[in-house]
Parts: C-alpha cells; structure tokens; sequence
C-alpha cells in the first residue's frame, strides 16, 4: 500500500511541477560528481600542519642505536607524528629486493598480516614501522594499530602508507622498501634509506581494509589527510 501510495503522491507532484530542458537536467547530473572531488593534500601543506608540536609521548626516541634520544612523538586529535630519519625495513614475504641475501637483517615476518594470513611484502607494500609499546608510548592508546593510514612527507613527495610492523621499543624511523621507493629515497637495506627530514603521520582510528592493498591506503589516505587539514574529527 505505501509503494501505491508514493507512487500516486509522485505523479502528482510531476503533473504539478515546473518543465525542466532535458539539457539542464543533464547538466546537473554531470556536475554533481565534481563536488566529491579536492584537490590533494600537497606535501608543503602537510609539513605546516604538523609544524607545532603538542608532546604525547611520556619521553623521546633514538633514530638508531648509539644516537641521542630527541625524538618527539606529538599528536593532535585526529593524528599523532614524527620526525625522523628513514630505516629501509625488508621484512615480511621475501621478493627479488627483499630477502636473506640482499638484507642481512632479514625476516620472514611482520607483525601485522594480510588478510589471507601471509606476512606483508615490505618491496610491494607500502608500511611504516611503530615503536613496540614502553613507558615511552603506546601507540594503541592513540587508536594505532595494524592497518592504521598513514602519511608519510619527505620533501615534495607525499606516500601513503600503512602501519604494517613493530620495531624496538626505544627506536623510530623506519619504514618498508616500497615507502622508500614511492618517496624518492633510495631503498637499498644496505646503504638506503634517509638520514633525517621524514615526516610519518598516522591518523587515529583509521584502517585500510584490506591491509595489503595500496589503491586503500591511498583512498583512505588522501581523505583522513584533507580532514586532518581542515581539523575536522576523523570517522570513526
């Protein structure tokens, strides 16, 4: 009875109703689309967004063994950040790039996995690296986890990354052999990587469904970066 009732009130309101051109009626549909579209967060923009510094974490990180502890992990309500160096990390399924003999520091694992189960591919995929949770921070008391979206900056290059493994707990900076790559670092284990100016922002209480796909890292990436601009809270 409602279908036939609705059906009723709508050719009604059609007889009654203002004759739209075929052409405009065209044109709005057209046009409609374009109002979902933005232009991408650039690098430049991202940086100055994460220019100012509120500390989250209770003490401060090592780039690498030996180096001095003056790291910052700071955060914001939609994101937490950092600046570092990058670390090539090749773990995970071993590839022509990846493996025992190209790494010497070579695992099979990561610590988050792929939807089927298998271990993440550090040469196809791009991830980042978190520190394992200390009295320093915990990343999952900020809404990190496996498959977080984050946005990795170094320069002019923005990629977008998941979260894909846990490193040492007193250490940050690292990041996979395909973030290197998309980044214009060199991503060579041996020799690679980035001495200083990467910046690594994960948003909070994001996730890339599946974990191993790039196309949803970028997708959800390019959104939760136009929302962490403009303030707004993220969706949760």
């Amino acid at each position: 009875m409602r279908v036939q009732s609705l059906t009723l009130a709508a050719a009604s309101a059609a007889l009654l109703a203002p004759t739209v051109p075929p052409a405009t009626v065209q044109t709005r549909v057209q046009q409609a689309p374009a109002a979902w579209r933005h232009t991408p967060v650039t690098a430049a923009a991202l940086l100055a967004r994460a220019r100012p510094c509120v500390q989250v974490s209770r003490g401060r990180y090592r780039t690498d063994v030996g180096r001095p502890a003056d790291i910052r992990v700071c955060g914001t309500r939609d994101a937490v950040y950092w600046k570092a160096d990058l670390d090539i990390d090749c773990d995970g399924r071993p590839g022509p790039r990846c493996n025992s003999d190209t790494d010497p520091a070579f695992s099979t694992t990561t610590a988050f996995t792929q939807s089927d189960g298998r271990h993440l591919s550090a040469e196809r995929l791009p991830y980042i690296v978190v520190p394992a949770a200390s009295r320093i921070w915990d990343h999952r008391r900020h809404g990190i986890r496996g498959g977080s979206v984050a946005a990795v900056v170094y320069r002019d290059r923005v990629q977008y990354a998941v979260v894909g493994d846990i490193g040492p707990q007193g250490i940050i900076g690292e990041a996979s052999y395909a973030t290197a790559a998309g980044l214009g670092i060199r991503p060579d284990p041996q020799g690679g990587g980035a001495s200083f100016g990467v910046t690594y922002i994960v948003f909070k209480r994001s996730v890339a469904h599946p974990i191993q796909s790039r196309t949803a890292a970028v997708r959800a990436g390019e959104r939760l970066a136009l929302e962490f601009m403009r303030g707004e809270r993220l969706a949760r």
